[in-house]
């Protein structure tokens, strides 16, 4: 833009202020002050790191805007984090029951056990945007700067070598003018850059393919989960800590997914479904399949006279352990689900975000003692988690998602096995492939129904937009960028896909629509983009991955309260 860039100097820097970014900057700047603490008693050795400051840079208007999850949270993670968790008002209920049902399209099957993975004695259900809200106010309290609605857009990267990411400039018009509140971006340069932006991070994308990151690896798999949160007057007390997780309705026995049902307390009930981003008919839609599953009997009748409050949809990286990249480079780490630390058989994220940013943070410290962020240093990161638990848990189910190739019947059956064998089932590692490569030419059968919306038990995607709290400044560069000419999709994708964007984004941000201009009557491309929610889920599932999601102007996308 020609305007001069400020640059800010830090010793560590920190992309996303989720659970694993809050508890990277909280562990780190503990131990940074104990390390001032010994000196200042005579009890230490090392530099003075009086001065020493850490950053968390967010997207999002407020900590915890841009977070979803269920959430089920194992609180193993934050207990090592913050032992007296609990004494300082972490949000949450403890978990009382849990229950497993397969669903046909009327009744119900109650499972006769609830499978090891879904057991959640001693977990706590709670939105996970108060969780984050509240973790946010304790790093505040230490002193840690979370700058919000700063977005970081590029990684600047030197002769190799990761030194901190620039952040995207403010009041730029849809063509790329300023506006008169044109403000520049700004360099952030620090010894340390700690990636931590969740699933299908865009940083953490670039660099991984950049530095080849992945060589070796399984290649990643997503699930979409939408996710509404309801009021139901008349809920009875007796349900409150109950997880409820279901199979089968509306899916058929190939495509992977499952809903759930959670209950947080009062008139409360949490009801989310995720559908795998590896189905193989391109009309599959995640936002309806969501709404057909509330039609089933069971949550019909569970949802009776209720109200829709909030929204929510987002992508949960499945790959599990064998599709984690390497994490670390030179003068950078990768933490939570951007670095594929999720638990797949078990649906869990949060402990392990938390648990390999706390890994990362003192990786970072070292790092910062020593004044060397080269890989020789910061691979002992890589160590650590190898020598966790998180490594530990991830292992055994390490070929989760991939049972699921064959279809449901099989999948019950290695997944069987692989609990008698600690997750190794057939072989130690099973193949797996991108999720997009499965999609199919078009001619088949819609996996789940596109039903009519009432309003009442189902919505269209508007609507539940609006629940979502999203916005965007609707004069601002378009943030989802197809990299190809603009013909793509009015032929190529739409003769032998038909235009899948239209099905799987949850937020109807992509829209075929009407073109009187072309001779061939075909029609064109519509990005809606103030309608996005940051689900990624475009990014990941397109057929030709030629849709490029990229951070739009700070402070824009949805407000998660609540979920």
């Amino acid at each position: 833009m020609g305007a001069e860039r400020e640059v800010l100097e830090l010793d560590a820097v920190i992309v996303g202020a989720g659970p694993a970014g809050l508890a990277a900057a909280y562990h780190l700047q503990r131990l940074i002050q104990r390390h001032n603490e010994d000196a200042a008693a005579g009890r230490g050795q090392g530099p003075d790191l009086s001065e020493a400051m850490i950053a968390v840079l967010e997207k999002g208007a407020a900590a915890g805007d841009h977070v979803l999850s269920g959430a089920v949270m194992d609180p193993r993670g934050l207990a090592e984090l913050m032992p007296d968790f609990e004494a300082q008002g972490c949000p949450g209920i403890p978990c009382v029951a849990d229950d497993v049902y397969y669903l046909t399209r009327g009744g119900k099957i109650r499972a006769p056990f609830v499978p090891r993975p879904l057991r959640n004695e001693g977990n706590r259900i709670l939105s996970l945007n108060e969780m984050v809200r509240w973790l946010n106010g304790k790093v505040e309290e230490l002193g840690v700067q979370v700058f919000a609605s700063f977005p970081a857009a590029g990684l600047l990267v030197e002769e190799g070598k990761v030194r901190g990411v620039t952040t995207g400039d403010k009041g730029v018009d849809r063509n790329g003018g300023k506006k008169p509140n044109f403000e520049p971006g700004m360099d952030v340069r620090a010894k340390v850059t700690i990636l931590a932006e969740g699933a299908r991070g865009s940083l953490t994308k670039k660099l991984v393919n950049e530095l080849g990151l992945c060589a070796g690896r399984n290649p990643q798999v997503y699930a979409t989960c939408v996710k509404e949160l309801w009021r139901v007057k008349g809920i009875d007390e007796k349900h409150k800590g109950r997880v409820i997780h279901t199979l089968g309705f509306p899916l058929d026995r190939k495509t992977y997914g499952g809903g759930f049902i959670y209950f947080p307390g009062g008139d409360q009930v949490v009801v989310g479904f995720a559908t795998g981003l590896d189905y193989a008919d391109p009309t599959t839609d995640p936002h309806a399949c969501f709404q057909q599953y509330k039609t089933h009997p069971f949550l019909k009748e569970l949802l009776a006279g209720g109200e829709m409050i909030r929204y929510g949809a987002k992508t949960i990286p499945e790959g599990g352990y064998w599709s984690r990249p390497k994490s670390y480079a030179s003068g950078c780490l990768i933490a939570g689900d951007c670095g594929s630390n999720l638990n797949p058989s078990r649906l869990k994220g949060v402990h392990t975000a938390i648990k390999t940013g706390m890994l990362a943070a003192e990786a970072a410290f070292r790092a910062i003692v020593s004044n060397d962020s080269s890989e020789a240093v910061l691979g002992g990161y890589e160590d650590a988690i190898q020598s966790s638990w998180v490594k530990e848990e991830l292992f055994r189910s390490r070929n989760f998602h991939q049972a699921f190739d064959k279809g449901m019947p099989l999948a019950i059956l290695d997944l069987g096995l692989q609990l008698a064998t600690g997750g190794r089932g057939l072989r130690d590692r099973y193949a797996l492939e991108p999720g997009h490569t499965r999609m199919r030419r078009t001619g088949r059968a819609p996996t789940a129904e596109k039903i009519k919306p009432d309003g009442t038990l189902t919505f269209d995607k508007l609507t539940d937009v609006y629940r979502s709290g999203t916005t965007h400044e609707e004069d601002q560069p378009c943030h989802l960028v197809v990299t190809v000419a603009p013909d793509h999709c009015s032929t190529t994708c739409a003769d032998e896909y038909g235009n899948p964007c239209q099905h799987f984004c949850p937020a109807a941000v992509y829209e075929m629509v009407e073109a009187p201009e072309r001779a061939d009557g075909r029609r064109k491309l519509r990005i809606n983009a103030s309608n996005c929610v940051h689900c990624k889920t475009c990014d990941v599932m397109d057929p030709y991955q030629v849709i490029e999601w990229r951070t739009p102007e700070g402070g824009g996308g949805p407000v998660y309260a609540g979920l």
